[in-house]
Order: structure tokens, then sequence, then C-alpha cells
């Protein structure tokens, strides 16, 4: 028979005796210290090193030709790779009736099997044992909110969060704290396990602040599709001095003298002439302490400075009441619209930025500028680097650079379009930019998470220094004990993925972060589900917990209702050990529903491998038996 003929199965024996002489040098080349490494992953880092040798090579011919032998095509060895390889190679000589050997390593290989035993021991040291029921666990990152709200935290535990994501780019120490008291707290009531991960803010690259608009607040009744008022816009005058907080949803906040909202009663009439000079009537309907609510059903524009005065009903007529002004109200925070073929020119310093200035006939007198947080990227970015803004939203290209600044030509924008803000981040996937991944600011936030934290997150990670720098700093204050998470979020972190796990294992515990927003933008949209795929294979075979992260269930979280895409991307999530969900209004009904999307999935995927449960219509096959 053909696919028995005696030369192809030498010639596929020969094949993999190469492959795994290569391996053997890999290891060697990879691992010259390995009591550097602790010594539950020395196993690991070997069949990394086996999986690396393998994966240098298009091996898809080699994979047929097993195939049509009926043998394993190796598509499902990243766990046990040399140990994969010795069984095809046994088989192939048991075919030709002979007794082949391969190139033994040092020390024995993962056997079938054992890989996915040490996978599950890191995820569990690392994240905890997963809850009953469900192999996968989820993390939640909390709002500020998190901090006051005990029963907002206690739900999510109740509803299966399995570890709770504080972001340190966001708020402060006591907000931190008051976190973790509630989910402490949580803990004891529900008697659930829950980890804590903080993560670093790192040296994100982002926009600097822009020049504040004007100090103008707009307040608009709700109108039907005819234009007929349904509900009037509800206006929450507070004392200028000493400010009271609506007790409910308020269109605006408009500060006024104490005295003179003391005059002020139910059914009261202000008069005033807004911003555009039209003449504007608001209703008092409710007196709440020394503040009160007043309605209007006209559209207001309130500045600061505007005269108000109360018309009181009298007996005979109507006489004027008491006046007063407007106090300060807080600027509008200003964007720069960018279209394509606008210029944006990225500046040093801190200076705030500003639109387009143009003349009174439309000519461009001057294009719109902005600083950056980290303005050393200015001295390697060059003429031709492609630069992305506002998670990919707006795309350019720097066309040139002097020591003050650099000019982006934009290409990628809404043709109407795209709003740029302050803080927004910025993405240079071709420039080199050689800065720590651990900023000052982190060092001092570090002692805070060696305190309270059970895992820590590595921001923007790129290299084994990089590494080094934090398990080091991790040993000086005492928090060897803490789990680290490795985040993947730019091209060059994800090019040094290897050297990056190599480097980490040192520890104990420690995972990866897919963190799938920003690495789309870094390595491009087209390009993402290939980069996740080649991560997810490459933890594997380091043994490595993962997690999966950035806009899980996004839509349903924030609004309430997911896209049926969503849903398929959860379910992706299965192939990890922890899937990440980001804060919103909704986030204990997105909890709910990926736990019960990753229960189900876990009798269908387990890592690459489709798991054949019956099928529910099999019920409806005749019954040959």
């Amino acid at each position: 028979m053909q696919l028995l003929d005696r030369r192809a199965l030498e010639q596929l024996s020969a094949e993999l005796a190469s492959l795994c002489a290569e391996m053997i040098e890999m290891e060697r080349a990879l691992i010259k210290r390995p009591l550097d490494l602790h010594g539950t992953h020395r196993r690991s880092a070997r069949n990394l090193a086996h999986y690396l040798a393998l994966r240098r090579h298009d091996i898809r011919k080699l994979q047929s030709q097993l195939a049509l032998l009926g043998l394993s095509s190796l598509g499902r060895t990243e766990s046990h790779v040399f140990e994969a390889l010795q069984s095809v190679h046994r088989v192939l000589h048991a075919l030709l009736g002979t007794n082949g050997s391969l190139p033994s390593p040092e020390v024995p290989a993962v056997e079938i099997g054992e890989g996915s035993e040490l996978l599950e021991a890191n995820a569990d040291a690392l994240l905890g044992p997963p809850p009953a029921g469900r192999k996968v666990r989820i993390m939640v990152t909390m709002s500020s909110d998190a901090a006051t709200d005990y029963e907002g935290v206690r739900n999510l535990v109740q509803s299966g969060m399995d570890c709770m994501r504080i972001n340190c780019a966001h708020d402060d120490p006591g907000i931190w704290l008051g976190m973790i008291r509630n989910l402490q707290k949580a803990r004891e009531e529900t008697g659930k396990n829950c980890r804590i991960l903080m993560d670093l803010a790192g040296p994100k690259l982002r926009t600097g602040p822009i020049e504040p608009g004007p100090a103008v607040i707009k307040c608009r009744p709700r109108r039907d599709v005819y234009g007929r008022t349904v509900a009037p816009t509800r206006i929450w005058l507070t004392p200028n001095d000493r400010s009271e907080p609506a007790p409910g949803p308020a269109t605006a906040s408009i500060p006024l003298p104490a005295r003179f909202l003391k005059q002020l009663r139910v059914g009261n009439k202000i008069r005033l002439r807004d911003a555009r000079r039209a003449q504007r009537t608001m209703v008092v309907s409710q007196v709440v302490g020394k503040s009160c609510w007043a309605e209007s059903k006209q559209t207001i524009y309130f500045v600061p400075g505007l005269k108000v005065c109360v018309i009181r009903p009298a007996s005979a007529g109507v006489r004027k009441g008491a006046q007063a002004r407007i106090g300060d109200l807080p600027p509008l925070r200003q964007t720069i619209l960018l279209k394509p073929g606008d210029m944006l020119i990225l500046r040093r310093g801190s200076t705030p930025g500003r639109p387009a200035t143009c003349n009174k006939v439309g000519k461009l007198i001057a294009p719109a500028h902005i600083s950056v947080s980290l303005p050393q990227i200015l001295d390697h970015a060059k003429p031709g680097d492609p630069v992305w803004l506002d998670d990919g939203k707006i795309g350019g290209v720097i066309r040139s650079v002097n020591p003050r600044s650099a000019t982006v030509e934009i290409i990628h924008a809404h043709p109407d379009g795209e709003k740029l803000g302050a803080e927004k981040g910025i993405n240079l996937p071709e420039t080199r930019i050689d800065i720590p991944a651990l900023t000052a600011d982190d060092l001092k936030t570090l002692k805070f998470v060696v305190k309270h934290a059970d895992l820590v997150g590595y921001s923007f990670v790129h290299t084994r220094a990089d590494v080094r720098q934090l398990l080091d700093r991790l040993e000086d204050l005492g928090g060897q004990r803490l789990g680290v998470i490795l985040k993947i979020e730019t091209r060059k972190g994800f090019d040094n993925l290897p050297d990056l796990i190599l480097a980490a294992m040192r520890k104990r515990s420690f995972g990866i972060m897919i963190a799938r927003g920003d690495l789309a933008v870094e390595c491009g949209y087209q390009r993402l589900a290939e980069v996740q795929e080649e991560i997810l294979w490459i933890s594997e075979a380091a043994h490595v917990p993962v997690i999966w992260a950035t806009q899980v269930l996004e839509t349903l979280a924030k609004k309430g209702k997911p896209s049926r895409s969503e849903i398929t991307d959860a379910a992706m999530g299965e192939r990890a050990e922890c899937v990440m969900l980001n804060k919103g209004p909704y986030t204990v009904t997105a909890v709910t529903v990926l736990a019960d999307i990753l229960e189900r999935m876990q009798a269908h995927q387990q890592k690459k491998r489709s798991m054949l449960r019956q099928l529910h219509l099999a019920a409806s096959f005749p019954n040959t038996a």
C-alpha cells in the first residue's frame, strides 16, 4: 500500500529525529543556568525550549503525512512536545519492524498528560482553586464606587467573581483600601475565595491636557420626535460657598448665594436672560436643606455672572423679588477634532493642547497641538513611523521631527472627524522606546501592593531586565509571596514573550495577561486573532496560566445587552485559565452570564482540543443499538 511505503516511513522517522535533536540544542541554548529557575518550572522551561524549536519550522506537510497514516499530527502537543514526537517515532518504527531511537534530553521530558497537571497546579497556585463546576476563573476590574458600595462588591463575589482587579492608574490608596476592605467583608459573609490583583500603571504614553473650553452649561428638557416637551430639565440650585450634592439625577448644578436661596419657596419663578440673551424661566419644585430643585421647559445656557431674579405672586399684580448672580461654573472639557488630512503636533512640555486655529474665512493659521506624557519618545520617533491615538480610533504617520515636537498627518479617522481628548493612549508600534517598565510612581505604589494584594500586574513589560527589576524589588520589599502577572500589550512584549517567561520562572507563581486592547493597536487588528493564539500556545508550552482580557462582554457590562459576537468571544475565553471583565453598570449581570458560558463551554473545549460530548440533537437520531 502506498501509504505504508517503507522509504516514506523512513523519511518521516528521520525528520522526527532531526526535530528532536534541534529541541535538545534549543534547550541547551536557552537554559544555560537551570538552577536560576524555580524548581517547579525547570522541566516546563525545557518543554518551552522544545516547543520553540519545533515551531521555527513549517511542519504542515509532515502533519498531513502523519495524519494519513492515522498517527498524531502533532497539532495538540504544546504541553508535552518531546514525548509526543517520541511516541509517533516509536509507532513509525513498529510499522517498519525496526528498533529506532531518538536522542534523549538530559532531564526526562514532560510526559503526555503531565503537562496539563503542571498547568493546573500553576493556575491554582497563582489564582486560587477554581470554583465548583467551573474551571476558568473570572476577574473583574473595579470602579471607584467599589470603595463605598459594599453591596455591589458582595454581589460580584456572590455572582462568581474569583479575582478583584484594582487599576492603580486610577484613584488613590484611600480608595484602593476601601475596595479591599469591602472585598474582605464580602469574603467573610459569602465564604467564597476571591484574590486581589493590583495593576501597576507603568509608563503609559498618553496625550497631555487640553486648554479648557468656556464655562457654559446647557440644560435642555426632554422632547419627543415632534419637539414637544415631555419632561422638564431638572436643575439643582445650591450655595456657592458650601455646595451640597444633588440627592438625585440633575441636568446641572448651579451655584447661587446662600442668602438668595434661603428666600426661595416652592412655586417661585426665577427669571434670567441666558448666555444667548434669551429670556428664560425656572420654577422651584422642591426645597431640600439649603438647596432646592428648579425645573424648566425651556433650553437654558448658563454662564458665570448671569443675573437671576425671583418673581413672587402678590395680591395686587406682580412685584420684583430678590436678585443674585450665578457663581463659578466648571469649564467644558475640550477635545480636538481630527479629520483625515489634518496635521497634529505632538509637543514636549506641559503646555495645554489646543484645536487648530483658523481665520474668519476658515483658512488654517496653526494646526492642532497637544503634549505627550512621555516626551522622551520624541528622541526615538522618525518620519514614516505610524501613530495610533485613543485605542486606535485615530491613526496617522509622523511626517517630521525636531527637538521639540513631531508633526503627525492624520490618515485614519471618520470622514466627519474624531474627537481626541486629554489622557488618551498613544501607540507607536514601530518606534523604539527604551523606557523601564517600572516607573518612579510604580515603585511607590508597590509598597502598598505588597502589603494588601495577592497579585501584581506588570504593565508594558518588554525585556528580561524589566522582569528582573520587578522581582528584585519585590524581594527587597518582602513581597516574594505575590504572584506576578506579565501584561502583554505591546509588539515588543509579544516578540520577547519566551524571554519574559524564562525570566519570570525564577518565581513560583506568575501568569500572562493578553491585554488585547493595546495589543490590537500595536500589532494591527487584522493580526490580533493570530497573536492571541500564539500567546496561548507559548504559554501552554511553558505551563503558564493565561488571563484573557479586554472588552469581554463589554456591551453587556456597559449597556445591559450583549452583541452576538461578544458571546462567541467570551466562549473563546475557555482556552485561558481566567477571563477578565471591565467595569460597567451591569457588571454583576455580565459575571453571571460569563460564568454560565464558561461552564457550558468546558464540556466542549479544552485548550485547542475539541471535546466530543454528546450532541443535544443526537436524541432525535434513530437508535441503532
